[in-house]
């Protein structure tokens, strides 16, 4: 992948460069752009459709502003490839999500450019209305500017950030990145019109003046202000979000340069809060994106001039759709179950529920908060929700889970996807603390399968309990253990013997899909193996049984070791009063980047070779 030596794209190193090029140059050198990201991630994998959206939108924001002194603030920030290729990391971009390579979203370390870190949506307006302000309190003369998709809009954390925002006189600027309507062309010509009218100078200082001179008839300005709105009303969207504080302008297209530009300048010399909507579309530029954003929004490697080809090998069945397939046959013996997402139906392995289940599917976008809550309420009431969710989210509504759900023990099935290592997304999306925190809230249970056959049956089990139970499972596919069509459970709380050594020297207790190293390792060391299935509650007679046979336990586990399973293990013994030998493997107090998953575990000593490893050592000193 690489640039020609005369394209506008090759001479771009920063943005000062891009600022010194005409409009016209701007427009050739979106182009050269979009073609660089399909060539880009058509190689590396990575997100593509919303990348696709934002290319204009990038090179207006950063050909206006004055960047990085003005801050921009990518909300969930997927769509920031034509950032990061603007801003000195063309040349790359060839090693994207990988291990050692650039990031897959904003990251400050990254690159100054990169004003504040996000992977997880909602967050952008919060983060640029505290750089306003604190630009506003040091004296400084700057733009904060937050980019939102119309997704993460439905988040609470908006609206929060939104209430805030309005009451300040920060010069903030959010933008709405609407990506999920169309603008015809007779409107966005007059919708250009007047987004660059309200937003120059001649109309703000009029509005201004009008109202300093009313202020002193209040019927009149009272009066004026309604015919503001109203006039507002019937040529732009309703005014919701000046109710807010923000003067709003828009919605324009966020394909326009001619429309971006000339509003974003006047914008930039307006004070206090603007909100600027502008309207894009997911894959733009490129037509089998267009047509089908989802399949793109995250594709792996592809030939652009064919796009996505399915496989002719079948793949293995990978965690997430084992989860689906459970829940269309657990939905069709038990008609009380419900299923709900935040916004994940396809990446949770929903959308055949969906299909067979519409009226007990319920998708109540970003808002895990809500998500939660709502699960608990429709528990109270005799319905079986089953709330699918990444286990990163789930950080996003603990206090949720702790006052709405586990105190009053209701019997929600909370089914994690993504626990453990999640490889080219890295640490913000990384399921490393699950165990750890749902592990000590009362009521709460948590199992950890080690394969696709027991995630199913575990699933089933917990589907069967009377309080709260977490299943956490990791992304991609297993062993390949095939599971079984029937809907079978496995004994709450109970975990089994693998592998019986003959030296009495190792036990490894294996929390999850860690366990099939385990027993690699165990080979090697004539060790014992048990697969322990649930964090919590323990086994506790399966442990105490092994630390009774055993001179040194080893506890496993894809998840941080503090606080993790390996803590349960050796407060149980504690409790019990023995002294053991104790080696907890598990991911450090360290946040793990990005790269290949089997790479990051090898890294991190829990491959079948580290694990040996790790215990030899600690045999040696023991000695």
């Amino acid at each position: 992948m690489s640039t020609n030596n005369s394209s506008l794209l090759h001479n771009i190193n920063d943005p000062a460069d891009l600022r010194r090029l005409s409009r016209a140059q701007l427009k050739t050198l979106a182009a050269e752009l979009r073609n660089y990201v399909i060539d880009s991630v058509s190689m590396t994998g990575g997100h593509l459709s919303s990348n696709l959206g934002t290319v204009e939108l990038t090179v207006a924001l950063h050909s206006v502003f004055n960047t990085p002194h003005d801050r921009i603030v990518w909300d969930v920030g997927h769509q920031t490839y034509p950032h990061k290729i603007l801003t000195g990391r063309r040349d790359r971009m060839a090693t994207l999500r990988q291990l050692g390579g650039l990031s897959g979203f904003p990251q400050r370390a990254e690159s100054e450019y990169d004003t504040f870190g996000t992977a997880h949506s909602s967050t952008s307006i919060s983060a640029a209305l505290g750089m306003a302000l604190a630009a506003k309190q040091k004296g400084e003369d700057r733009r904060a500017i937050a980019v939102i998709g119309d997704g993460a809009m439905t988040a609470g954390m908006a609206f929060e950030a939104l209430n805030n925002g309005g009451v300040h006189d920060a010069n903030l600027l959010v933008i709405l990145n609407d990506n999920d309507m169309s603008i015809s062309p007779p409107v966005g010509a007059l919708n250009r019109y007047l987004a660059q009218l309200m937003s120059g100078q001649f109309y703000a200082k009029a509005r201004d003046v009008g109202k300093s001179v009313l202020k002193q008839v209040p019927p009149l300005l009272e009066l004026a202000k309604r015919l503001e709105q109203q006039a507002k009303g019937m040529v732009v969207p309703a005014t919701m979000f000046e109710q807010f504080g923000f003067n709003y302008i828009g919605p324009i297209d966020g394909h326009d340069l001619d429309s971006l530009i000339p509003t974003l300048e006047n914008i930039k010399g307006l004070k206090g809060p603007q909100f600027l909507h502008v309207v894009t579309r997911k894959g733009q530029g490129y037509k089998l994106a267009e047509a089908d954003p989802v399949a793109y929004h995250g594709p792996g490697k592809f030939d652009p001039a064919v796009g996505l080809v399915k496989s002719a090998t079948p793949a293995k069945q990978t965690f997430t759709q084992v989860f689906g397939h459970w829940l269309c046959d657990m939905a069709a013996k038990d008609p009380r179950l419900v299923g709900i997402t935040p916004a994940m139906r396809e990446g949770s392995g929903m959308v055949e529920f969906h299909k067979r289940f519409p009226g007990r599917y319920y998708d109540v976008g970003i808002a895990e908060q809500h998500a939660v809550t709502f699960a608990g309420g429709m528990a109270c009431e005799g319905v079986k929700p089953v709330v699918a969710i990444y286990s990163t989210f789930l950080q996003r509504a603990y206090d949720q889970l702790i006052h709405d759900v586990a105190l009053q023990n209701l019997p929600v099935v909370f089914a994690l996807d993504r626990a453990g290592l999640v490889g080219a997304d890295g640490a913000t999306h990384a399921g490393a603390y699950d165990i750890a925190f749902v592990r000590c809230i009362p009521n709460m249970s948590m199992a950890c399968p080690a394969d696709e056959r027991e995630t199913r049956q575990l699933l089933t089990t917990a589907y069967e309990q009377n309080h709260p139970v977490c299943v956490r499972y990791p992304r991609g596919a297993g062993v390949g253990v095939t599971p079984l069509e029937s809907l079978d459970a496995l004994p709450f709380g109970k975990g089994e013997m693998r592998r019986e050594s003959s030296s009495g020297k190792v036990a490894i207790l294996a929390f999850g899909t860690l366990l099939y190293p385990a027993l690699q390792a165990a080979e090697a060391l004539d060790a014992s193996v048990a697969n322990m299935r649930w964090a919590k509650p323990l086994d506790e007679a399966l442990l105490l049984k092994l630390a009774a046979e055993h001179e040194l336990i080893v506890t496993l586990e894809e998840g941080c070791v503090m606080g993790g399973a390996g803590s349960a293990v050796l407060e149980c013994l504690a409790a019990n009063g023995l002294s053991k030998n104790v080696l907890q493997l598990g991911l450090p107090d360290a946040f793990i980047e990005h790269g290949d998953p089997a790479k990051l575990l090898a890294l991190q000593g829990l491959d079948a070779a580290g694990i040996e490893a790790s215990i030899r050592k600690r045999l040696a000193a023991a000695g």
